[in-house]
């Protein structure tokens, strides 16, 4: 859940390339699939181990300065490569700098802001200021917007073995879908799952794109089909925006419903997206004594999905100090640097020592698998009671 998947960077590339910008330099849609998916060159940190790369990642190659700075190198780059190559195979440089530099400019400025979209947060003002920002609109993969950019690419694509390629794609998204969507209904799986009606709703969509395809809607309208979903997507994202806004309302005034039952208060809410259902919402509350995470489904009564929601205490006395001796460890601090809800739990090992659990509550709860680099890391604590 790190991030926006390469696929839709990838694809969004593509998309603005097919919508014009391809026509602004020999190698402009390379250029631009490159550059959409630039910021994240930022994975070279995983060198050096989890905890490293769970500090840097989204980090300075995701900021203003940062992704800046990348887009006007990569052409500059690319041409001065492009011309050497030219030279020692005496032909003429093909690639026009001006216009490689408005596609990379384009392209990796909306790697961040697409990443700004979900939950994991961008920090868009180092190295100035390292605060996360979040937009919680969109999961980190997003099959509509899959479907809407790819069947887009699909109906321009020329040749038996692009139009191969794309129908391949596609039976391989499904197949996942509809076991993501079957193993949401098993008896031990306990996180928000996928509604039924999904997988469906997505093979709707390929049929759509088929007889689109079969019509010939690519070759009528061109550009514009990759404009316009490029702009649908866009629309999209406006439309989850209002609809997270009500998820939020709603997840207050059960948070708060919640916090009173047991005389707490809450501090703080969010409402995150869960994968392909834009009315089924994971919420988390800090109160001032727990922390608490429950489902959010729109449209349903709030006192129906209230119940038996479990909370996360906040340590106390003696298990507050463990919490505190163990947050300096190296790993810990960054996990709580990055944590935007972070729970942690006390527990006694078989030997007689003491763990500190610490867990980031958007993605895990106390109790997962823990390691360095993971939303949940376990710190032995030498006994001190």
């Amino acid at each position: 859940m790190s991030s926006v998947d390469n696929l839709t960077h990838s694809l969004v590339g593509l998309a603005a390339a097919r919508a014009g910008l391809e026509r602004r330099s020999p190698y402009a849609t390379f250029v631009c699939v490159a550059a959409a998916n630039l910021p994240d060159i930022d994975i070279l940190a995983l060198a050096g181990g989890p905890a490293f790369y769970l500090k840097h990642h989204r980090g300075i190659t995701h900021s203003i300065v940062g992704t800046l700075a990348l887009a006007v190198a990569f052409p500059l780059l690319f041409c001065a490569a492009e011309r050497a190559w030219a030279r020692a195979r005496g032909r003429d440089a093909r690639a026009r700098l001006k216009g490689l530099l408005v596609c990379s400019l384009l392209l990796s400025a909306s790697h961040p802001l697409l990443d700004w979209t979900n939950s994991y947060g961008v920090r868009p003002f180092l190295p100035w200021d390292g605060r996360w920002i979040y937009g919680d609109v969109l999961f980190v993969i997003d099959p509509w917007v899959w479907l809407v950019l790819g069947g887009a690419c699909f109906l321009l694509a020329k040749g038996r073995w692009s139009v191969a390629g794309w129908a391949a794609l596609a039976f391989i998204i499904t197949f996942v879908f509809f076991r993501v969507a079957w193993q949401s209904y098993s008896a031990s799986f306990t996180g928000p799952g996928v509604s039924f009606w999904a997988p469906n709703l997505w093979c709707a969509g390929l049929v759509v794109f088929l007889v689109m395809r079969w019509k010939g809607f690519g070759a009528s309208y061109g550009r514009g089909v990759a404009a316009c979903a490029l702009a649908l997507v866009v629309l999209y994202c406006s439309a989850m925006k209002v609809v997270q806004a009500r998820a939020h309302a709603e997840a207050e005034v059960g948070a708060r419903e919640l916090a009173s039952y047991v005389n707490d208060r809450v501090l703080r809410v969010a409402a995150t997206p869960v994968l392909a259902d834009p009315l089924t919402w994971r919420c988390i509350a800090e109160n001032e004594r727990s922390f608490m995470r429950f489902d959010l489904k729109l449209g349903r009564p709030l006192k129906e999905m209230l119940l038996g929601i479990p909370s996360f205490p906040k340590p106390t006395g003696e298990d507050a100090l463990l919490v505190e001796r163990a947050a300096r460890d190296a790993d810990a601090r960054v996990l709580l640097d990055f944590a935007r809800f972070p729970v942690a739990r006390v527990r006694r090992t078989d030997s007689g020592g003491w763990v500190v659990q610490f867990a980031d509550l958007r993605f895990t709860e106390p109790g997962a698998p823990a390691r360095p680099g993971g939303f949940a890391l376990d710190v032995p604590v030498d006994s001190g009671r």
